[in-house]
């Protein structure tokens, strides 16, 4: 192992010399406690290194020691339901020595001697490729592991264990190549972090992720394999939204990445989803759950590197042909630490102290998501939520700027409406979705008129926003009827479409069944009762229809399985609709 010299330390940066061999992006370890670092620019023999653990008593003419491999992640068997740091290190297994992490403290991410059931699927004289499984373990009561062959390995099957249980050590299958070369596959395999996984072809998307969420799935839609943003100021509800969003999404994967958060706010996800139970399976939501904790106390540069840690993760179960969805909470703080060691390194910073490859930097993690066609033959998607913190709110900045070059969704959060205990508190007048005409044709599958009634609602909710100045200039009363109408049916969409309990058993999740009847109704009532009071009803007339309540309540009164109650409240409407309409008829015919 060639070893190098300290001479310069800046914080987080440190520099060394006798590095002529050394490689970029080369793990090294620095000091005589061994600290983890990560090799970021080379000249001549002298390398700067960006350590990831405290260097405060680090001296000069320490050594630095090389490894010869990037920073990578163990990926295998044993990642669901484990909580690591922002460099794949198992925080319960450190946990054992103490309640803080030691510096130069190493733990393996997996345990190498746990023994898993495996069944192979292979035999002897099988051609196999990259990407393609051998055989499956049971990871989790919930999730089935694929074991596949790895990236640039290929050949023909030349042994294979038969069933049974089997450490980390073991070798499942050897291939040999047509070179003659042999390569063992088992439970376990390394890849780069900062490097994307192959896959065989990038696929478009067009279904939408359910989240459960109103507001989401009908109005700001997003795609499988999709990105989108979520800016909010503190308070507005940002890591509450994630939250319900892993809880009921429709992803078999989540991968949870807290960066640069507060510890305690941290501490409350550690705490909470061990404890959520998975609405689908009715088991613990770890079972299909990894996290990643990375705290504001934890060393910055470590931060910087939690996201591709957590998306490397992401694309391997991909690569299963699982659907994966990635939290990270908040892409802001990881752009703070970029900005700290853009600093260090003395780089000319660009707006607002950021460094100029902050938009490349942000543009190599969402570029990571996608709908694919695995090399295995399997399709697989990983989908990106990224929270942003705009400091004072303010989506001006340049991290959420340049944030929204890069995604197609984007669900802003609004201060007013958290103060209002409106959640979730995504502004439908900030917030906007491009996905829509992929989603729109999967929606047409179970609704031809979902487009349709969607307008409709938008188109009041838009209209409201402009008739409001008015109202407070002259008073609601001063309106005609038909702007006191859409003032009358903004509130009701707000209060009885997009407004959820995420403590009510029944609002908590909304299923598609239960939106599109929503819809359906509400686009109905505000129709019909445009073209009423265009034909000289009041609006007195049609806030005295006796389900109205009713229907202000439907989100939490009416399961959503409960076919019955959906279709006697339409039918009432439809009737009182019905009735003042020949009450109507019948003033006109005298």
């Amino acid at each position: 192992m060639k070893t190098g010299i300290i001479i310069r330390i800046n914080g987080p940066i440190v520099e060394a010399r006798q590095m002529e061999e050394v490689g970029m992006l080369e793990v090294v370890e620095v000091g005589e406690l061994r600290l983890i670092g990560e090799v970021i620019r080379v000249r001549g023999e002298v390398a700067t290194i960006q350590v990831y653990e405290e260097t405060s008593g680090l001296r000069p003419g320490e050594p630095v020691y090389c490894t010869g491999r990037p920073l990578s992640v163990c990926l295998g068997p044993g990642l669901l339901g484990t909580i690591y740091d922002g460099i794949q290190r198992p925080l319960a297994r450190i946990a054992e020595g103490g309640a803080f992490i030691g510096r130069g403290v190493k733990k393996p991410a997996l345990d190498l001697e746990r023994k898993w059931s495996f069944q192979p699927i292979v035999k002897v004289g099988d051609e196999l490729k990259p990407g393609m499984v051998i055989g499956g373990v049971q990871e989790t009561e919930s999730v089935l592991h694929r074991v596949m062959v790895p990236p640039r390995v290929q050949g023909t099957v030349k042994s294979v264990v038969p069933p049974g249980e089997y450490d980390g050590h073991a070798e499942l299958c050897v291939l040999e190549d047509v070179a003659g070369k042999r390569t063992p596959v088992g439970f376990y395999q390394y890849w780069p972090v900062r490097q994307g996984r192959p896959s065989a072809s990038r696929l478009p998307l067009a279904q939408p992720l359910l989240t459960g969420l109103r507001v989401v799935d009908t109005f700001f839609p997003l795609a499988k394999g999709g990105a989108a943003a979520i800016p909010g100021g503190f308070g507005t509800g940002k890591t509450m939204t994630q939250q319900a969003l892993a809880k009921w999404c429709e992803a078999k994967i989540i991968v949870y990445i807290g960066c640069g958060e507060r510890g305690n706010e941290m501490t409350e996800v550690l705490r909470e989803f061990p404890e959520l139970i998975d609405p689908r399976s009715g088991r613990s939501l770890m079972e299909r759950t990894i996290l990643i904790a990375n705290t504001s106390n934890m060393p910055v540069a470590a931060r910087e590197v939690s996201i591709y840690t957590g998306i490397s993760l992401a694309e391997y179960y991909r690569d299963m042909g699982y659907d994966v969805a990635i939290m990270a909470d908040s892409t802001s703080r990881w752009a703070e630490a970029l900005r700290e060691l853009s600093g260090r390194l003395e780089e000319m910073p660009a707006d607002e102290g950021f460094p100029a490859y902050l938009p490349d930097r942000l543009a190599s993690f969402y570029e990571r998501s996608g709908r694919v066609q695995t090399l295995g033959g399997a399709e697989g998607t990983v989908s990106v939520i990224g929270a942003v913190s705009p400091p004072g709110g303010d989506f001006s900045e340049p991290v959420t700027q340049h944030t929204t070059r890069f995604i197609r969704c984007f669900w802003a959060l609004d201060r007013d409406l958290a103060n209002a205990r409106h959640y979730p508190a995504i502004s439908w007048r900030n917030s906007y979705s491009e996905y829509l005409p992929e989603t729109t044709q999967w929606w047409r599958q179970y609704d031809l008129t979902w487009k349709e009634n969607r307008d409709v609602l938008m188109n009041v909710l838009q209209e409201e926003v402009s008739l409001q100045r008015i109202a407070k200039l002259v008073g609601p009363d001063a309106l005609p009827e038909s702007q006191r109408l859409t003032l009358f049916a903004a509130e009701i969409i707000k209060n009885a479409f997009l407004q959820q309990n995420s403590f009510d058993e029944v609002d908590m999740y909304c299923s598609p069944k239960k939106q599109l009847w929503m819809m359906n109704l509400l686009a109905f009532f505000i129709t019909r009762s445009q073209e009423l009071i265009k034909n000289g009803c009041t609006l007195n007339e049609i806030r005295a229809i006796p389900d109205l309540d009713r229907m202000n309540r439907m989100k939490s009164e009416i399961k959503n399985d409960d076919v019955a109650a959906m279709t006697s409240l339409e039918q009432r409407v439809h009737a009182a609709l019905d009735s003042i309409a020949r009450e109507q008829l019948a003033r006109a015919s005298k």
